[in-house]
C-alpha cells in the first residue's frame, strides 16, 4: 500500500496526469491522512481535515529553508506566521478591501470588451481562449491597479509564468530542471528590479493606484519598508494573474463541456456568481497547497512531529462526498459557497474578492456574447505546474461574437486621474 501511495504522490506531478487529475485525487483523498515513505509529506484530502489543518495554531505556513517547494522561497504574505503575517496582511488588505475592489469594475469591464472586440475583429471563426482572452484580462487589470504601464504588461506574463513554479511542492525527491530554477532566479531579479523603480517613482508622485495606496497604507506608525513593498507585489501580481486566468479558463472549460450550464448562465447571467464559486470547487485553479507543523499534534489517529511537511489537496477535498452532495456534478445552482478554493484560516486569499469579480464578469461575457461556441478538444493542453491548474492552449470556435450583449464600456476613477 505504501509502494502504491509513493507512486500516487509521483503522479500528480505526471503531465499525463494534468488533463484529469480526479480520479487520483479521489484514491489519495480516501486514503488520506497518511504519510509518503519517499517524502516524509502528511498528505491531507479530506474536506475536514483539510480544514482543521488551515485553521490549527500548530500548523504554520512558513516553510522557508523546509525543502518543500521545488525553489526556494522568498518571506511573503503566503509563507510568514503570526505576528509578521498579522502586520502584512493588515497593511497590504487595505488596497483590497471589497470597497477599493469594487471601484475597478468598470475598468474590468471594459478590458473585457476590449479583448472580446478583438476576438470579433479577427473574424476567424477560433480562438485560443488562452492568449486572446483569459491571460491578457488579469494581467492588464493586476498591472493598471498597481500602475504599470500597458507596453510591460507582456514581460510580466513570462515572469509571472516562472514565479509560479515558487508554490510547486517536490513531490518527486530531486525533481528540479536547471532551465526552470535559473527561469525562476531571473524572473525574482527582473521583478525586483522593475518594482524598486516603480516604487521610487511613486514615491516621489503617488497617483491613484494600488501600489501608492500600498506606500501609503499606514497603522499605529507602521508601514511596509521597501523589500516587503516588493514583495508584496511580485505576489499580487503573480497571483492576480496566474490564479485568475486559470479560474477563467477553468471555467469557460467547465461551461463548454456542460452545454446545459453554459445555456443557464446565458439566459440567467445574474448567475455568474454562483457559477465562480462552482469553478472554484469543482476545478479550482488552486489545487494544493503545503504546510509545516510547528508543534507535535494528533490528525485522525495519525501522529505528525513538529517540522513535519503537510500537503493539502484542496481540489480533492473541494469534491468530498462526506461535505458535497453528487460531488462529481458540475452545477451553478449549487448554491453551496463552502469550498476550500481559497484556502482557509488566516491565510484566506487576499485577492478573492477581486478573482471572483474578474471571474463573475468573464463567464458572464463568454456565455452572453459567444454564438454557438465549441470547444476543440484536440487543442487542450495544460501548463506544467502541479499547485496551480489550468490550460495553456483551449480553442474553440463560434459563429460570431455578440458585441451588442455586453455592458457598456465604462472608465474608473483611477485610470481617468492617471491619464490627466
Amino acid at each position: 500500500m505504501t509502494t502504491t501511495l509513493t507512486t500516487g504522490l509521483a503522479r500528480l506531478a505526471d503531465p499525463a496526469s494534468r488533463a484529469n487529475p480526479y480520479p487520483l485525487l479521489r484514491e489519495l483523498r480516501e486514503a488520506s491522512p497518511f504519510t509518503d515513505s519517499a517524502s516524509g509529506i502528511v498528505v491531507v484530502g479530506r474536506r475536514a481535515d483539510c480544514e482543521t489543518v488551515l485553521r490549527s495554531p500548530r500548523v504554520g505556513s512558513n516553510r522557508l529553508g523546509a525543502g518543500i517547494t521545488k525553489v526556494p522561497q522568498q518571506p511573503n504574505l503566503m509563507n510568514l506566521d503570526a505576528p509578521d503575517h498579522t502586520r502584512l496582511r493588515r497593511l497590504a488588505g487595505k488596497a483590497f478591501k471589497p470597497r477599493v475592489v469594487e471601484r475597478w469594475r468598470p475598468r474590468v469591464e471594459a478590458v473585457v470588451r476590449e479583448l472580446l472586440t478583438d476576438i470579433a475583429a479577427s473574424g476567424a471563426g477560433g480562438v485560443d481562449m488562452v492568449s486572446a482572452f483569459a491571460y491578457p484580462l488579469p494581467v492588464r487589470v493586476i498591472c493598471d491597479m498597481l500602475g504599470v504601464p500597458r507596453e510591460d504588461h507582456q514581460i510580466f506574463e513570462k515572469w509571472a509564468h516562472f514565479i509560479a513554479y515558487t508554490v510547486d511542492p517536490q513531490l518527486v525527491p530531486g525533481e528540479l530542471t536547471t532551465e526552470v530554477e535559473a527561469g525562476v532566479e531571473e524572473a525574482r531579479a527582473e521583478f525586483i528590479d522593475y518594482f524598486s523603480r516603480l516604487i521610487a517613482q511613486r514615491k516621489r508622485a503617488p497617483r491613484a493606484d494600488v501600489l501608492s495606496e500600498l506606500i501609503a497604507a499606514e497603522e499605529g506608525g507602521d508601514q511596509l519598508d521597501e523589500r516587503e513593498l516588493i514583495l508584496t507585489c511580485i505576489l499580487l501580481l503573480v497571483a492576480g494573474h496566474e490564479t485568475t486566468a486559470n479560474l477563467i479558463l477553468n471555467g469557460v472549460l467547465g461551461l463548454l463541456r456542460h452545454p446545459d450550464q453554459l445555456r443557464l448562465l446565458r439566459e440567467r447571467p445574474q448567475l455568474a456568481e454562483a457559477a465562480v464559486e462552482e469553478v472554484l470547487r469543482y476545478d479550482a485553479p488552486t489545487q494544493m497547497i503545503t504546510r509545516i507543523a510547528r508543534e507535535p499534534f494528533v490528525l485522525n489517529d495519525l501522529q505528525v512531529a513538529a517540522g513535519q511537511p503537510l500537503l493539502l489537496l484542496l481540489a480533492a477535498a473541494n469534491r468530498d462526498p462526506r461535505h458535497h452532495h453528487d460531488p462529481e456534478r458540475f452545477d451553478i445552482t449549487r448554491g453551496d459557497p463552502g469550498h476550500l478554493g481559497f484556502a482557509a484560516g488566516p491565510h484566506f486569499c487576499l485577492g478573492s474578492v477581486l478573482a471572483r469579480m474578474e471571474g463573475a464578469i468573464a463567464l458572464r461575457a463568454f456565455a452572453q456574447a459567444f454564438a454557438e461556441p465549441r470547444l476543440d478538444e484536440a487543442s487542450l493542453h495544460y501548463r506544467p505546474h502541479v499547485a496551480v491548474r489550468g490550460p495553456d492552449r483551449l480553442r474553440l470556435t463560434f459563429e460570431e461574437v455578440r458585441l451588442d450583449s455586453l455592458p457598456a464600456a465604462g472608465r474608473t476613477r483611477e485610470r481617468e486621474a492617471a491619464d490627466d
